[in-house]
């Protein structure tokens, strides 16, 4: 379980691209997103695209249509770590995510198709679920 000061940790240095890239795990994106979301005054739905993107490019990645930077990924992680944080601590929410559904890596499989969700158009720009509607 991440400490209070472990998601602060992890959200800092993505913001500042000080996070070891080892360390920018499916854990540790929800981790981010907890603590963009819970700062006031800050729009996380539109901040954590650049930070996302400038964080991947500091530590030698690159942001194409094939890696990097994923937009439905990122917008509907945001949209599930809202929906945990409420009524919880950013600890207790991203206990909840990991541990239940959101926790495996292919999680936004029951609400994509592979070929919708990995397509070039998904990474880009927001792309609706085919499968069902995202529950949050």
């Amino acid at each position: 379980m991440f400490t209070e000061d472990e998601i602060t940790r992890i959200g800092r240095g993505m913001a500042d691209r000080t996070l070891p890239k080892a360390e920018w795990t499916h854990a540790a994106h929800f981790a981010a997103a907890l603590w963009l979301l819970a700062q006031p005054g800050r729009d996380a739905p539109a901040e954590m695209p650049g930070l996302i993107r400038a964080y991947n490019e500091a530590t030698g990645g690159r942001n194409t249509d094939t890696e990097g930077y994923h937009e439905t990924i990122t917008q509907a992680s945001l949209r599930a770590a809202r929906a945990a944080l409420a009524g919880r601590t950013r600890a207790e929410a991203l206990a909840h995510l990991l541990q239940g559904p959101c926790g495996r890596s292919d999680w936004l499989l029951s609400y994509w198709t592979r070929d919708r969700l990995f397509s070039p158009e998904a990474r880009r720009a927001w792309l609706d679920p085919d499968l069902q509607p995202l529950p949050f």
